[in-house]
């Protein structure tokens, strides 16, 4: 009978834990679209409005559920309301490769992407193409900005000074150190918890860099389940994810110095707020109350003497 009751609300308990996490989901699709619907709604293709939620444009909200995030309906009726909707969001998340970028800019290819490997163009997104080759795209909109700032008049035309030519001749290229940055800011916009924040930085670290700044194996794997999902570059192990797998990894001495310090103090900052969860210590090899009493304790000594006198006698 005691048996059929506890099985009874364990079910009780379930079916309750259950119907809760529906009403959750249930409440949060209420008043939220999931990302293709939310960009039906905005007019945007699904990898605009992705990047639009990137830059921060477009703010996201977590799916009680355990999905993933979603865009709040009052999110999408505050955007319809912007003054030149759809056009305006359209044309503020286009993103341009060199090509595309230099006509927009009026300047030679080459120029273009010279600018792009001083860093003084930022890019905003890259995919591996079909040639293993690196295509780095760029906001349109920050694009026209920089040409249209005088102060970048000489950078566009004249002769590009002498100390960055001597940088690109030894190789300089910021592309991908100025794309983890961005990068980075989009993670931290995202991350709701301490924990997250920390794994946010970690991900643009190599793993062994990790394991020096954060040495507790428990804190470790606590981090690597709130590790940020990377975008796919081909499939796994491919050359193409390998590329891409590359770009995401700083390299750069100052950079890895950088990146570390915050994962410690961001690692600190979670280790304050909730300290990364640990298996429950072993129980002691002997139950509690049943501790050696003294006369056990003084058993095998007694014994040994005994066996001592016995042997002694025999002699």
């Amino acid at each position: 009978m005691s048996g059929n009751t506890i099985t009874h609300k364990i079910t009780t308990t379930a079916e309750q834990i259950g119907a809760t996490r529906a009403s959750a989901r249930g409440a949060t699709h209420e008043t939220s679209l999931a990302p293709n619907r939310a960009a039906r709604e905005l007019g945007l293709r699904r990898s605009d409005l992705d990047l639009a939620v990137h830059l921060g444009r477009i703010r996201t909200v977590p799916d009680e559920g355990g999905g993933g995030r979603r865009v709040a309906r009052e999110e999408i009726a505050r955007i319809r309301a912007g003054e030149g909707f759809p056009e305006a969001l359209r044309d503020s998340v286009r993103a341009v490769g060199t090509m595309e970028g230099a006509a927009l800019m009026e300047v030679p290819r080459a120029r273009f992407t010279r600018l792009a490997r001083l860093g003084l163009l930022v890019p905003v997104k890259f995919y591996v193409n079909r040639y293993r080759a690196v295509v780095w795209l760029y906001l349109a909109e920050e694009l026209r900005q920089f040409a249209s700032d005088e102060r970048n008049a000489a950078l566009l035309k004249g002769r590009t000074p002498e100390g960055l030519r001597d940088q690109l001749t030894e190789g300089l290229d910021l592309r991908p150190r100025n794309w983890r940055g961005r990068h980075l800011g989009f993670l931290l916009r995202q991350a709701d918890d301490p924990w997250a924040r920390a794994a946010a930085v970690a991900s643009l670290l190599d793993p062994v860099e990790v394991s020096r700044v954060v040495r507790d194996p428990y804190e470790r794997s606590h981090l690597h389940r709130f590790r940020p999902v990377t975008p796919a570059h081909g499939s796994p192990g491919s050359p193409a994810a390998q590329l891409a797998e590359e770009i995401m990894t700083a390299v750069d001495p100052d950079e890895v110095d950088w990146l570390r310090a915050d994962l410690a103090g961001a690692a600190e900052a979670a280790r304050g707020q909730r300290p990364a969860p640990r298996p429950a210590p072993r129980p002691l090899s002997t139950p509690p109350g049943r501790e050696p009493t003294p006369h056990a304790a003084e058993e095998p000594g007694r014994l040994r003497g005994l066996l001592g006198r016995l042997r002694r006698r025999d002699s």
